[in-house]
């Protein structure tokens, strides 16, 4: 009997080339795809040398693929022929801030750039304009996105409870909240053509509504000292009250009337709320006839309801998966898993889980190693390259030296 020749699994196993990935995301990432083969890519490839060294090793890896965290890649590897992955974020993310290295439970992942470039056409915004939107699904998104509403859960859900109208006071006219955002954050770079601060904004929702209560509320990040504000919010006090008690985003749109922002997922909880929106930028939500949309995009020609938009962005979109038991799930089971740690926390406030990080001491040397290792690797191969171009040069100047003395001793 003739024996078969088995095949060689290693052929068919993926290597992902990892960008901008920062050493806490990589567990994540790994938990993620656990068959995939993780290399990542050291942030500074600053010279030509060095990067061509990189794509040179990209292209001769077999089943090799580019996974991008952000938007931060030099245009030289966008060049290479091979599957690329951008990775952002989901809209139901965790209990604590991503700056404080939370495990994600969702992550948008885009084969052609990240939901929030409104210069080029994402996988999302192509779900929102060509997608069909069965019965089934819109019943679904409506059921999710009550509940949700219900929850309180939003992107983020690290803020304890507070009695909102001791802080915005009794009600008695309009009320507008601006959503301050991060100023220098890519969202805004790559959603909005003109560079609006958030005073910008708030002089705006002035201008606009001379007899209405403005509130502005910073971003969560520039609150808790993680970033840094570009315009100062105590610049624009005289014309609006700032907001800087940390309180969960539903509460702070219970009572609001109107809705101004840049491009923030802010504005779209405020949406699904029956809130009146202004988009500054061109956020993933707006153009689809459900927003005052100050900047126009000519790809969305398309008019959604709301449960339509919300079935594409949270539900078809992005993916979602339990940190703890490592596996993936649906968007309801995300909603149900926050929701349950939610109510651990607010009862045991003592108790650190915003901080849930699946990665090990051992895992962090490894990377390190890998890391390291990639680094010395990267170098030994560019030395290499550039003893084999003295080697030639040396090989040419001798070369011409002889001929040099042959042309000499002909004229002796």
């Amino acid at each position: 009997m003739q024996k078969k020749n088995l095949p060689d699994l290693s052929d068919n196993d993926v290597t992902v080339y990892g960008f901008h990935i920062n050493d806490w995301k990589r567990p994540i990432l790994k938990s993620w795809f656990p068959d995939k083969k993780f290399v990542f890519i050291p942030f500074k490839l600053q010279d030509k040398a060095t990067r061509d060294i990189w794509i040179k090793k990209i292209k001769n890896t077999k089943n090799a693929e580019v996974m991008i965290w952000g938007m931060k890649v030099h245009p030289d590897f966008l060049k290479i022929n091979i599957k690329k992955t951008y990775i952002e974020d989901g809209f139901i993310r965790s209990l604590g801030l991503g700056a404080s290295h939370t495990a994600p439970l969702s992550l948008n992942f885009d084969s052609r750039t990240l939901y929030f470039n409104a210069r080029e056409e994402s996988d999302l915004e192509n779900i929102l304009q060509n997608n069909s939107f069965d019965k089934e699904l819109i019943e679904r998104a409506r059921e999710f996105k009550n509940n949700l509403i219900k929850s309180g859960i939003s992107k983020y859900n690290n803020s304890e409870k507070v009695d909102i109208s001791k802080i915005y006071g009794i009600k008695n006219r309009k009320r507008i909240l601006v959503i301050g955002q991060v100023e220098d954050d890519a969202s805004i770079e790559y959603g909005s053509k003109i560079k609006y601060t958030n005073n910008d904004i708030v002089m705006m929702a002035r201008i606009e509504n001379p007899d209405a209560q403005i509130l502005y509320k910073p971003h969560p990040d520039v609150l808790s000292g993680f970033r840094k504000y570009q315009s100062n919010p105590s610049d624009v006090k005289n014309i609006c009250s700032v907001i800087t008690n940390d309180f969960p985003l539903s509460q702070a749109l219970e009572t609001i009337d109107h809705v101004y922002t840049i491009s923030s997922l802010a504005g779209f909880e405020a949406l699904i709320r029956g809130i009146h929106v202004t988009t500054l930028g061109c956020p993933f939500y707006s153009g689809w006839g459900l927003t005052d949309d100050r900047q126009e995009n000519s790809r969305r020609t398309r008019k959604l309801t709301i449960d339509e938009l919300f079935a594409g962005s949270y539900i078809v979109y992005p993916k979602y998966f339990d940190p703890i038991y490592r596996k993936y799930i649906s968007p309801e089971e995300a909603l149900k898993f926050l929701s349950e740690m939610k109510k651990i926390k607010d009862s045991n406030p003592k108790i650190d889980m915003t901080s849930a990080n699946i990665r090990t001491d051992e895992e962090s040397i490894a990377d390190t190693l890998c890391d390291k290792t990639n680094e010395l690797l990267s170098l030994r191969e560019h030395i290499h390259s550039l003893e084999k171009s003295i080697s030639t040069l040396s090989r040419k100047i001798d070369n011409q030296l002889i001929e040099a003395m042959k042309v000499k001793n002909a004229s002796n």
